[in-house]
């Protein structure tokens, strides 16, 4: 066979397969069109922030307020003093504006050392200021860069003055406590997105496939109920998130010595709360189509979303407030944050209830539905 007359092969090959691919509207949308929208989404919801937001808890004892110090010059007298309600629950207020760097917004709250402590937990803050004898006292996490940057921006207001005449009255006090550590606020989230990537791609992508390539149409001859078919793809890779999460706990507990606060229960149940929850998604997501490029866009529109958006390596509480109830909603977040709680504060069966409820009734609605539009071919 000559050189043009391979050419000519290749270049009809080539041709066909083009066409192919755009008699398959799903994939072009999975692939070209998804991407750009989902960055012109959080780019537009998250780039154009008109000031960023800092939130600092301040711990007040009643012998430092008695006494003078610069934090309470700082907060009285350069600070917007504001009366907490039901919109604004913070107490002062300080903005830097900056022509390079853009606005910052600090929000104090006054709250007692275990509600701050709560707060740092949950990411709510990522700094607590005190004051000792007259001397701010910054308390935080090194090791968390948001924290520092925090810091490096507050000890340029609050202690300028300190600064230019060279006197130090400002002392940092690193937080190693457990469950206070960034470490500690990683890990749960960490075993949480694993759930949700082990599940979605282990259930959703395996059915797809196997469509795709005409192994789930055998079944269709054979008394197996697509009910049995599910339940033990689900209990398989169930069992395997068990594994895979007890590996990545014992491994934080021995290298950074984090510790279980709350019951072990909570947190069983829980685990198979989200388990159940992200397998219910992962069925419907998977039961219709038998494309593979398709499912590869059906399940990042799911999983990408909430990797981003859930608190998994930053709280969420640093995104707009108006965006923080929808994030709360979403499944990843609600497991993140009923798991960290019984990590790092101490959550028990009480506190656990309602999010292993929550959880399990979106999984079975989740599967119900899929189960129903489920098909082999």
């Amino acid at each position: 066979m000559n050189k043009p007359v391979r050419i000519n092969q290749l270049w009809q090959l080539t041709k066909a397969l083009s066409f192919e691919l755009t008699r398959e509207p799903g994939v072009l949308f999975w692939g070209i069109l998804f991407p750009i929208l989902m960055s012109l989404g959080l780019g537009l919801a998250f780039t154009r922030k008109p000031e960023a937001i800092r939130k600092v808890a301040v711990v007040m004892t009643p012998d430092s307020v008695s006494k003078k110090s610069e934090l309470m010059d700082f907060l009285e007298y350069k600070c917007i003093k504001n009366e907490p309600d039901a919109r604004k629950d913070f107490n002062w207020q300080y903005e830097i504006n900056d022509e390079k760097l853009g606005k910052t917004l600090f929000l104090f709250y006054r709250y007692d050392w275990k509600t701050a402590m709560v707060s740092l937990k949950r990411g709510t803050v990522n700094l607590i200021l005190s004051s000792n004898n007259g001397k701010t006292e910054y308390n935080f996490d090194p090791v968390n860069s948001d924290a520092e940057l925090t810091y490096l921006k507050l000890r340029n207001i609050i202690g300028r003055d300190e600064i230019l005449s060279g006197r130090n009255n400002q002392e940092i006090r690193p937080l190693t406590i457990r469950g206070t550590r960034y470490i500690d606020f990683l890990i749960p989230g960490l075993i949480t997105m694993g759930v949700m990537m082990s599940t979605m791609w282990g259930i959703s992508y395996g059915i797809i496939e196997k469509r795709s390539k005409k192994l789930l149409r055998r079944l269709v001859a054979t008394p197996m109920k697509k009910s049995h078919f599910l339940v033990a793809l689900i209990t398989v890779r169930v069992a395997m998130n068990f594994v895979e999460a007890a590996v990545l706990i014992l491994f934080a507990i021995v290298v950074f010595g984090m510790t279980i606060q709350g019951s072990l229960t909570a947190l069983l149940l829980l685990f198979i709360a989200g388990n159940i929850a992200f397998a219910g998604i992962a069925v419907f997501v998977s039961s219709h189509t038998s494309n593979t490029e398709v499912g590869n866009g059906l399940i990042n529109a799911v999983v990408t979303p909430m990797m981003v958006l859930s608190g998994i390596f930053f709280s969420y509480q640093n995104f707009p407030d108006w965006s923080v109830g929808i994030i709360k909603l979403l499944p990843l977040t609600i497991l993140t944050d009923g798991v960290r709680s019984i990590f790092n504060e101490g959550a028990g069966l009480n506190e656990a209830a309602f999010p292993v409820f929550v959880l399990s009734l979106a999984g079975v609605v989740f599967f119900s539905v899929g189960l129903k539009i489920f098909k082999w071919h």
